[in-house]
């Protein structure tokens, strides 16, 4: 078959840029060296919130779009994986947030009764918290109905990519160190433990910026998510069992029950950062577009369909 545009890679970030040049009546393929079930997306958390992600005003605008989008899929949860879930981002207060906070219907600060033992602030928000593996499955549907195909295979240059396509969309992550080459692209290795749930049904965030170790709860189908770790420049993919005992001890501080939830899974993936998110549109040799989209850090739930969106404009011209 003959492709219009070759996106590469397929985490979310590549399925949802599949998926709006597909809509729109191109002929898509997304090559990935990885199945969609083991790519970095597959193991996040998926809780709604910019973290990690810059340039702020562009944040804002990608991810106010995503969670439009988000909020709609909620309305299927058990199709589309994506649920509004109630919950309390702690330490932190309105002033602390950027502009897109105001986008957040019923954002507010929380009383004293409403925050977890040991923090004195704290946001309430009503936001969508994503199954990532139902979500992925259902964004490849999605492709897949919109007449896209996923292929895997390795992909040693994006003039390979251009060759077999004039439209190309660089969605590698961690992979565009070695395929464009960005130096600047780096692993923020996060490290999660899945318990079995034993009643948390609020979402937990605590996480300082500036600080290797996070806290967070997230209640999904599958099981508690406990967290985490957010360590630059880390690459190993192997959990580590005393990093997990502090994850579950941390959590355990604030939901008790935790302490003795049977631990499902443990899970570490390299979160792709860098210091600001690359969307912009190169010329391929041959003639060929390529619109770089990629470095999205922990946000990329968050903020993929605003990217896509901004990705296809880049990519069309309109």
């Amino acid at each position: 078959m003959t492709w219009d545009a070759i996106v590469v890679g397929a985490g979310v970030i590549g399925l949802t840029s599949a998926i709006v040049l597909a809509e729109d009546g191109l002929r898509v393929a997304v090559w990935t060296r990885d199945p969609v079930g083991r790519t970095t997306s597959a193991v996040a958390g998926g809780l709604w919130w910019p973290y990690r992600i810059e340039p702020e005003e562009q944040v804002t605008t990608w991810s106010v779009r995503t969670l439009h989008t988000l909020t709609a899929l909620a309305r299927r949860p058990a199709e589309t994986g994506v649920r509004q879930v109630e919950g309390v981002q702690a330490g932190i207060g309105t002033g602390d947030l950027g502009p897109w906070a105001t986008a957040v219907p019923g954002l507010r600060q929380g009383r004293p009764d409403e925050l977890p033992d040991g923090f004195a602030v704290g946001l309430r928000a009503r936001v969508p918290l994503v199954d990532m593996p139902t979500y992925l499955g259902y964004l490849r549907r999605r492709l897949t109905a919109a007449g896209g195909r996923v292929e895997e295979r390795a992909v040693t240059s994006l003039a390979e990519a251009g060759r077999a396509a004039p439209l190309v969309v660089n969605c590698t992550g961690l992979g565009a160190r070695e395929l464009v080459p960005d130096a600047g692209v780096h692993p923020v290795q996060g490290q999660l433990v899945v318990v079995e749930n034993p009643g948390v049904e609020e979402w937990l965030v605590a996480a300082d910026p500036h600080s290797p170790d996070t806290l967070y709860a997230l209640p999904q189908p599958y099981g508690l998510v406990l967290g985490g770790t957010a360590r630059e420049n880390a690459w190993s993919l192997e959990p580590d069992p005393a990093t997990a005992e502090a994850i579950v001890a941390r959590c355990a501080r604030v939901h008790p029950q935790v302490a003795h939830a049977r631990v499902l899974a443990h899970r570490v993936g390299l979160r792709p950062a860098r210091s600001r998110v690359r969307l912009e549109r190169e010329e391929l040799p041959g003639g060929g577009a390529c619109v770089h989209n990629y470095g999205h850090g922990g946000a990329g739930v968050t903020v993929a369909w605003g990217c896509a969106e901004e990705a296809f404009r880049l990519l069309i011209g309109r």
